[in-house]
């Protein structure tokens, strides 16, 4: 064999060998390679309020996230990313004025969840999911589940880790 044939057949070697590295990886670490979710606040209120955003482990119920934020009229605030796993996510919209209005709203974060958007308004909070169909690959319409308020506190909705 000449060299030019010698170096050729080392490359392929090479990178077939690279390959199943990779693999091995992968396959190692699987669950490791997991993406993030972006969190976006968006304020369409009049007057300030406090929120706080809360991720729990559905099987042992661990906090996995804990973030709070005071977001004043018209601001847009950007929260730490969630891990794209999943978890029992959960916000609340806090009255400065009256700290025992509150509103509390829950969804379920799973590996394909792209984007997770809050809005604030005077009267309500809206939590929105953005997911990857698992199907066509196209964006699945937002799922939330709502949780009221009361004057005495916040109650919620224990569902959702059943969904």
């Amino acid at each position: 064999m000449n060299r030019r044939t010698v170096l050729r057949t080392a490359g392929v070697v090479a990178t077939v060998g690279l390959s199943g590295c990779v693999e091995a990886l992968q396959e190692h670490y699987e669950g490791s390679f997991r993406g993030v979710v972006p969190v976006e606040i968006y304020s369409e209120a009049n007057q300030p309020y406090d929120v706080t955003l809360e991720a729990f482990k559905p099987e042992t119920d661990r906090q996995t996230y804990d973030e709070s934020f005071t977001i004043t009229a018209g601001q847009r605030a950007t929260a730490p990313h969630l891990e794209a796993t999943e978890q029992r996510f959960r916000v609340t919209k806090i009255d400065r004025e009256d700290r025992t209005r509150q509103l509390t709203k829950e969804e379920r974060i799973t590996p394909r969840t792209n984007n997770v958007t809050v809005r604030i308004t005077d009267d309500d909070l809206i939590l929105e999911l953005e997911r990857d169909d698992e199907e066509s690959g196209a964006v699945a319409e937002p799922d939330s589940v709502d949780s009221n308020s009361s004057d005495t506190g916040t109650s919620t909705n224990e569902s959702v880790a059943d969904r």
